[in-house]
């Protein structure tokens, strides 16, 4: 039993990397904390205690990670600090020889932080405290907000898939997910405190059940009548999971937004099996077309890894065709590092760092021209926009409900409000459309 006196006139920092669901588990770190009288740092202020939220999806997030643990402990020099998140789980001992470092918690700990901070007081070593890939089993829900506001709810966490390129499986566990009514009642939560917008996370959410013995449509359909939200987005999606009758009930649903996230990873079927993908770009055209029949205005991100080993010039060309061809509206491009430990690192044929950075200009230039036709095809159309709190100068932005990004004079009345607007012409400055209303 953890003396809560031991935090009393106690602050916290927090510092986040990664993906949306880390975000969303920060948040539930941040609350745990704040339960036991541990108070959120000032901008500014020197804190007691520092948490850092760690991913480890490429070489280079590794080293913003270390980057970022070092300069938190130059600003908090006298603070507690904390590392979790999946380069902790990965990579702890690494973790715990930086000089300021106390504690690494793993995937498991992370988010029951308080059972670990019997005292605070500085370490000579960081202390290690980490399950087995295997033994990572819990489902910790986790809810937050960002500043703009939208709430992500996790909703599933971890991944069997094991594809060639991914740590994700050995930094997770496996997938494992919150219950039906357990998720709903947390969306019911977010109403309370006036969210009008929820995105559900996870590392692979189309797998969502396999602990509760429910489907993702099901969950679907569950949250679709929760009221007072307006909309919920669903975040990345497996194309294999991503059924017809979901697509179906989306178009059709209350609260579903007509924004879809699927990562194709690479357009030609011989690297999609290098990468021990589940599909192949038949299916991932298909699933295209079918959004597109049925919610001709979707908007459809889609993520590319660029330099995987064994994607050939020859390959690569064959992705550029395939991906030219998809009615989509926006690429997410990333640079294939090497994950020590996966499968494909056995794979021969390793991309020139030269090639990597031409091949990934390419795909962001056809991006660049996607969004652009997308953006165009609304101009004139009646959307719902939830303007957000930020203020850029005297305008502020919000998104419609197919994700089209809009500007507008600031005007405090309309934060966090759905509005009708007319979508206008695209303005460079803001890098957005203009809201009429």
């Amino acid at each position: 039993m953890i003396d809560n006196t031991i935090f009393q006139n106690k602050t916290a920092a927090y510092y986040t990397l990664g993906c949306k669901l880390n975000f969303a588990e920060t948040s539930s770190i941040g609350r745990q904390l704040a339960n036991s009288g541990i108070v959120k740092a000032e901008k500014g202020q020197k804190a007691d205690i520092c948490v850092i939220n760690t991913c480890s999806v490429t070489e280079l997030a590794d080293k913003k990670c270390r980057q970022a643990i070092r300069k938190m402990i130059n600003q908090h020099p006298d603070a507690f600090v904390i590392v979790t998140g999946c380069y902790a789980q990965l990579k702890p001992e690494t973790i715990a020889d930086i000089e300021g470092v106390d504690l690494v918690l793993g995937s498991e700990q992370k988010l029951d932080v308080l059972q670990y901070l019997d005292n605070i007081e500085k370490k000579e070593h960081g202390v290690i405290e980490t399950s087995k890939t295997t033994h990572i089993k819990t489902f910790v829900p986790s809810c937050s907000a960002d500043d703009r506001t939208r709430y992500f709810l996790k909703v599933q966490d971890g991944c069997d898939y094991f594809c060639s390129y991914c740590t994700i499986p050995f930094a997770r566990g496996r997938s494992r997910n919150g219950s039906i009514n357990d998720l709903v009642s947390q969306a019911q939560g977010v109403v309370a405190e006036g969210g009008k917008e929820i995105v559900l996370t996870g590392v692979n959410i189309g797998d969502f059940g396999q602990t509760t013995e429910e489907s993702f449509f099901e969950l679907v359909k569950a949250l679709d009548e929760v009221e007072g939200i307006e909309r919920f987005r669903i975040s990345s999606i497996e194309p294999n999971l991503l059924t017809d009758e979901i697509i179906d009930f989306v178009a059709h649903s209350k609260r579903f937004a007509p924004h879809f996230h699927i990562p194709l990873q690479a357009g030609s079927d011989e690297v999609l099996k290098l990468m021990k993908r589940k599909y192949d770009t038949k299916l991932f055209k298909h699933k295209i077309e079918k959004i597109k029949t049925v919610i001709p205005d979707a908007f459809i991100g889609v993520d590319v890894i660029v330099g995987v080993r064994g994607e050939t010039d020859e390959y690569f060309a064959d992705s550029i065709k395939f991906i030219d061809s998809l009615n989509i509206s926006q690429l997410h491009v990333f640079t294939y590092s090497e994950r020590p430990g996966t499968q494909a690192l056995k794979i021969d044929y390793v991309v020139d760092p030269k090639a990597k950075h031409t091949r990934s200009k390419t795909l962001l230039d056809i991006s660049d021209q996607k969004l652009r036709l997308f953006y165009e095809s609304q101009i004139g159309t009646s959307r719902k926009v939830l303007f957000e709190n930020t203020r850029h100068g005297k305008m502020m932005h919000g998104f419609t409900e197919n994700y089209v990004k809009l500007y507008a004079p600031f005007n405090s009345k309309l934060v966090n409000k759905v509005i009708t607007v007319e979508v206008g012409e695209y303005n460079n400055e803001e890098l957005a459309m203009q809201a009429i209303y």
